[in-house]
């Protein structure tokens, strides 16, 4: 069978090609690639350069030194250390935005102000005002003050400043500068990193503003880092996303700045380009780019200045000689190497000489925070919370060394082409494979490309993602093979459902004695132990009717499969030897009854042995049979198709008969007989049900037989009930009657029988000019040729009451014409002038229950037994 295009291999490639290029522009597959990325960052084992340090601001520093931002004389005390032996740069990571404010500064600044505007000498008030201003910085400062201030104290006492004393008021200013310089942390931090002339500050551009940075152009400090530009180069498509639009710029106050021999730009959060840490080496700002901290550090290594920088936008940097090419965007993606660490030292540890100030000669050492509440952590390749300072030192080793990884501008079509190429293969040569080279090849591809890429990064430090093209090759592939299973799966099914339709339909076939139909359609299913039964079943069935060739044919077909099953090989000669003799004709007399004798081998009705006969129903003669396979006896009603319907007839009274019994066969319900099979043979529609032990409640109508009141009410609502739940599955009874109601008075069990027959029965013969059915308990309408509903067997029910209760029939007639009109027209009597002992009750349910409008009567079973139970209750 020829399959739509939309199941073909190659249009689910075609597919997937699309979409998952489509769900790539929303970043659907970026952790992917930064998965691919991070592992292969860490296949290499090569070790950060030796050159570069960290002074770390730790949780042990932190713990001696008290929290941080500390001091700036803290600072100032490592800056000392370390100038015992100097390293080649030293860079503060941290951001320097404010100046500190310093105890009592303010004050000594003040008192040295008065004192330009006074006249000491001889002026004993204002030296009163001036003692008082000292012990206000006295206060200010608390025993927390400098031996300066208790120098001062000691002057004022001995000195005699109330008199001419010029020289004693030049040495209090003197104090007082002198104290000033000592209270100006940022002043004494200034002079040693101006003295130092190797310590390099920290800014930071951001995208959007966060109140406390520079917004307008910059200051000398920053603008004298500047880098040359050169010409641009025209970007590829889709490179990646342009640099991030820088608003404000965080930068070192004044004071420090000036005195730092460089600041350069670091980022609190790594720029991310498709979830790829990317670090910028230079960043613009305006018409103009700036060098970030590690370069310029990286620069100092290397022997140069800003000015040897120049800037190729969209391509890299040279620095010097020697060309650092990077993304369009000027950045680079650190080599971590494995995760191997920067030398790092704690602060407490340097400053109180545990680590020697020797370690750090002529090296590049960095000074910021590494505990986690202050270290700025961002996941990198290497860790998932690398510190600021810590990037920034991986950096500069990955300049020094010449060691980073650059995605190229070229990069995208090496991508593009490796995507189409597994677009290709998904749509032109996988639907050409079979599954399990399919497989292989599918292996082999993915094998190098992730071979290529991990040889492009680890090897040559270039970063080519072909994390898409892995994607699209191992979903299209899965797709594919997803879509070979469910359709391989779909004709499976589809062949197997044929095998079972076929399967049943043979069981049918057999069932009604149609065994040749039943053994074409059998053939059609694969044999196996199951099926291999059933043959053999056939073949008997074959056997019983004397047609001993088609036994054989059966048998030969089983030895295909298994020429031992069970004494298959005997029966097979039997049927051989037996061929030719003919076979008995069924033993049928011309009213179509079996004629069953003694010592005679039993005559079959489908698979079911005739015992005997049992009794004469709506439809036909009522037999008893047995299953043989399962040793079940069962009642068999019959209807002679032969005898009782034209030619025309047949068929269409045929399938009536089976539906009406499949329908019936539905209910399951333990007051309806069960229903286990149907079938035709020998020109006799019949139904096997379930076979009942008792009487019907035909001789209790009889006036000298009633049964009490109390059990005639009870019967009645369980018949309501079970009627209301054959209605409830669209089944209607049609035929309700004593006769159709089984009874066991020991037991009080009830079955009603012959649901949907008279259908069958009546509806398209006549006998005698009668219409077929029991007239007496039909409904009006049903008795003119309407359409029938559960309402019609409720009046049925009604009828049947009434004569349970009184020994008779409610309409009473001479001929057939009268007993229909009457039971259209005419009034019923009253159960009350029939039996005066009824209960008030009983009549008003009956009246209901016999409208000749049938909208008039109860609308369903259940309502009606609810009454009867109601009436029930009055009784005891």
């Amino acid at each position: 069978m020829k399959t739509a295009f939309w199941t073909a291999d190659w249009f689910v490639g075609a597919v997937m090609t699309v979409a998952i290029l489509a769900l790539a522009q929303y970043g659907f597959f970026a952790p992917l690639d930064q998965s691919t990325y991070d592992w292969g960052v860490r296949l290499s084992s090569a070790p950060p350069s030796d050159r570069v340090a960290i002074i770390a601001i730790d949780e042990p520093s932190l713990d001696a030194l008290g929290p941080w931002p500390w001091p700036r004389s803290r600072y100032n005390e490592l800056l000392r250390t370390l100038e015992a032996a100097p390293p080649r740069s030293i860079a503060f990571v941290p951001l320097f935005l404010r100046p500190q404010a310093d105890p009592g500064a303010d004050i000594v600044v003040d008192l040295l102000a008065f004192i330009d505007r006074s006249s000491l000498p001889g002026l004993s008030q204002e030296v009163v005002e001036l003692g008082a201003r000292i012990e206000a910085l006295e206060s200010r400062l608390g025993a927390q003050g400098p031996e300066e201030l208790a120098a001062l104290r000691r002057f004022l006492a001995e000195s005699s400043l109330g008199g001419a004393a010029a020289a004693d008021a030049g040495a209090l200013l003197d104090y007082l500068r002198q104290m000033r310089h000592y209270l100006d942390a940022d002043a004494r931090l200034a002079a040693r990193i101006e003295r130092l002339g190797n310590v390099l500050l920290a800014m930071e551009f951001r995208e959007s503003g966060g109140g406390d940075g520079n917004r307008g152009p910059l200051p000398g400090t920053v603008t004298r880092m500047a880098l040359a530009a050169g010409p641009a180069e025209p970007l590829p498509p889709l490179s990646g996303p342009p640099a991030p639009s820088l608003r404000e710029a965080a930068l070192p106050f004044d004071r420090l700045g000036r005195a730092a021999a460089g600041i350069g730009h670091v980022s609190g959060t790594p720029w991310r380009i498709e979830e790829i840490q990317q670090e910028p080496l230079a960043a613009a700002w305006g018409d103009r780019y700036y060098p970030s901290l590690a370069l310029l550090l990286a620069l100092r290594e290397l022997g140069l200045t800003p000015a040897d920088v120049t800037v190729e936008p969209g391509r890299g940097l040279h620095l010097g000689p020697v060309f650092y090419r990077t993304g369009p965007d000027l950045a680079i993606h650190p080599a971590y190497r494995g995760g191997r660490a920067i030398e790092t030292h704690s602060f407490v540890d340097v400053l109180d000489g545990r680590v020697p100030a020797e370690r750090f000669r002529d090296r590049t050492v960095l000074i910021g925070a590494t505990a986690p509440r202050y270290a700025q952590p961002a996941p990198t390749a290497a860790d998932q919370d690398m510190p600021l300072v810590t990037r920034t030192a991986h950096l500069v080793s990955n300049l020094i060394q010449r060691d980073f990884n650059v995605r190229p501008a070229w990069g995208y079509w090496v991508v593009l082409a490796a995507y189409a190429l597994i677009g290709a293969y998904l749509i032109l040569l996988l639907p050409r494979l079979r599954a399990a080279m399919a497989t292989l090849l599918t292996l082999g591809l993915l094998l190098v490309l992730l071979g290529t890429q991990t040889w492009l990064l680890a090897g040559l430090s270039l970063w080519i993602p072909f994390s898409l093209a892995v994607v699209l090759l191992l979903l299209g592939h899965l797709s594919i093979e997803i879509k070979r299973i469910l359709l391989a799966h779909r004709d499976t099914t589809r062949r197997e459902q044929q095998a079972e339709r076929s399967r049943l339909d043979g069981l049918a076939l057999q069932g009604k004695g149609k065994l040749d139909e039943a053994f074409a359609r059998l053939r059609e299913v694969p044999l196996d132990d199951g099926l291999m039964e059933v043959l053999y079943n056939l073949g008997v069935d074959f056997e019983r009717r004397g047609q001993f060739d088609r036994a054989r044919s059966v048998y030969e077909y089983m030895t295909g499969y298994d020429s031992d099953y069970r004494d298959l090989q005997q029966r097979m000669i039997h049927a051989k030897a037996m061929q030719g003799e003919g076979a008995p004709s069924p033993r049928l007399s011309k009213s179509g009854r079996f004629l069953i004798n003694e010592g005679e081998d039993r005559p079959m009705l489908g698979r079911y042995e005739v015992l005997k006969e049992i009794g004469k129903g709506a439809m036909g003669t009522v037999y008893l049979g047995q299953d043989p396979k399962i040793s079940r006896t069962v009642a068999i009603k019959t209807l002679d198709l032969s005898q009782d319907f034209d030619s025309k007839e047949v068929e269409d009274v045929k399938a009536r008969f089976f539906r009406e019994a499949e329908t019936a066969g539905r209910l399951n319900h333990p007051n309806i007989v069960t229903i286990y099979d149907a079938g035709e043979a020998h020109q006799l529609a019949y139904i096997a049900m379930e076979y009942l032990e008792g009487e019907n409640l035909g001789p209790y109508t009889r006036s000298n037989n009633l049964l009490p009141v109390a059990t005639v009410l009870d019967l009645i609502a369980r018949c309501a009930d079970t009627l209301a739940y054959a209605h409830a599955n669209d089944v209607i009874h049609r035929d309700l009657k004593p006769a159709n109601i089984m009874y066991r008075p020991e037991t009080g069990e009830i079955k009603i029988t012959d649901f949907g027959i008279a259908r069958v029965a009546g509806a398209s013969r006549t006998r005698s000019g009668m219409v077929l059915g029991t007239p007496s308990y039909m409904s009006p309408e049903q008795l003119s040729g309407k359409r029938v509903d559960g309402r019609s067997d409720l009046f049925s029910l009604g009828v049947m009451c009434f004569q349970l209760i009184t020994g008779r029939l409610p309409f009473i007639a001479d001929s057939m014409a009268n007993l229909m009109y009457k039971i259209a027209n005419e009034a019923h009597p009253s159960v009350r002038v029939l039996r005066p002992d009824v209960p008030d009750c009983i009549p008003p349910i009956i009246d209901r229950a016999l409208q000749k409008d049938r909208d008039r009567r109860y609308a369903t079973g259940a309502e009606m037994a609810q009454d009867i139970r109601n009436c029930l209750k009055t009784l005891h």
